[in-house]
Formats: structure tokens, sequence, C-alpha cells
């Protein structure tokens, strides 16, 4: 029986690598929709939500079951609580990459992003994705270090973001209102994309470990 559960806490792990997986190509995706007005790469990644929608629903139903049947305690207990939080994390990671995409598709067929903030904007999304390499080497091997680290990187998109603000807000900015709004939304989807990012890494160093993370 023991085997069984915990090859059920495997299978669980899984399908977090596969959200993962699929959540960092939404984030690819969009950003690049995002850069460049692509109205095709923008729709797809609208379109590819449900599809981490549907996997965190079986994931949590079967997660809840398993907790059920198998009434667990102590750290194995901690990593079937972790996962509902994890997948929903996962799952919001998905909806902000989806967010960014409907930027790209509001302004289509103009460009979203003025010159001033493409590189700020290109670099925010190259900080997401190094965030949830990060995050899925956490996942996969239980890495308290790792999940340590993430929490360090998410500091960099924060300066990311802090400078595209100063940006919008600064004296030489000369876009229109609605370009700011925009550009104000898309740092903030990549800030809280991060954050979810942190909120998972600490929630496997938990785990791991009985204890939170230093910095939470």
């Amino acid at each position: 029986m023991r085997d069984i559960f915990h090859e059920e806490l495997e299978s669980i792990t899984a399908d977090h690598l596969k959200m993962t997986a699929l959540v960092r190509d939404a984030i690819s995706t969009a950003t690049s929709a995002l850069l460049t007005s692509d109205l095709a790469l923008a729709e797809k990644v609208i379109a590819d939500d449900l599809a981490i929608d549907l996997i965190q629903q079986a994931l949590d139903e079967r997660t809840v079951n398993i907790m059920a049947r198998q009434q667990p305690v102590a750290s194995d207990l901690r990593r079937l609580v972790s996962s509902l939080r994890i997948s929903a994390d996962l799952e919001r990671m998905g909806d902000l990459a989806h967010h960014v995409a409907k930027l790209a598709r509001l302004r289509y067929p103009n460009k979203a992003v003025p010159a001033e903030l493409v590189e700020v904007i290109s670099e925010m999304g190259a900080a997401a994705l190094r965030i949830l390499e990060k995050m899925a080497v956490v996942i996969e091997f239980r890495d308290t270090t790792r999940a340590l680290e993430v929490e360090i990187d998410d500091d960099e998109m924060d300066k990311l973001q802090r400078r595209l603000l100063s940006t919008i807000l600064g004296p030489e900015w000369d876009q229109p209102v609605e370009c700011a709004v925009d550009m104000a939304f898309a740092s903030r989807y990549y800030e809280r994309f991060s954050d979810h990012a942190v909120s998972i890494a600490r929630r496997v160093y938990y785990t791991e470990t009985g204890e939170y993370s230093p910095r939470s």
C-alpha cells in the first residue's frame, strides 16, 4: 500500500511539472506576442490556458481523494496540502500569461510596447523564464537550496518593474495614457508571475523541512 501511495505522490509531481511546462510555453509565447504584435501567438496563449485549468482541476480532485483514502501524516500530509497550493499558483501563472497575451490582442495591429520599453519588457520575459526553470528544478527534486534562490531571483523582477514604472512616470515619457496603463499592467503581470513562483518555492521548502523559508 505504501508503494502505491508513493507512486501517487510522484504522479502529482509529474502533473505539476506538466503544468510548469505549459506555463513556460505560455509566458514565452505571450512575451513574443506582446513584443511583436503577433495576433496568432496571442490567440494561442489565450486558447491554451484551458489546458492548464483542466490539469489543475483533475489534479486537485485526485489529491483530495488521496488524502481521504490514505489519511497521511507528517511530511506526506504537508506534501499533499502543498500540492493544492502549488497547482493553484501554477494555474494563476497561466492566467497571468493569458493576461499578457490579451494586452497584445487588445492593441493589434499596433504594437503594445513602445520602443523605449522593448528592452525592459524583454528582460522581464527572460527573467520570468529563468525563475520558472529554477522553480521546475525545485518541484522535481525537492531542492531547498534552489528554493531559496528563487526568492533572490524575484528581487531582480521587482527591480525591472520599478525601472519600467520610473520610465512611464518620467518627464520624457510622451506616449498616450492608454499605453502607460497597458505597460503598468504588463509589469504587474510579470511581477505577480514571479511572486507565484516564489510561493511555490516556499511551499516546497516548508514541505521538505517543516519550517518556513527565512525570507517568508
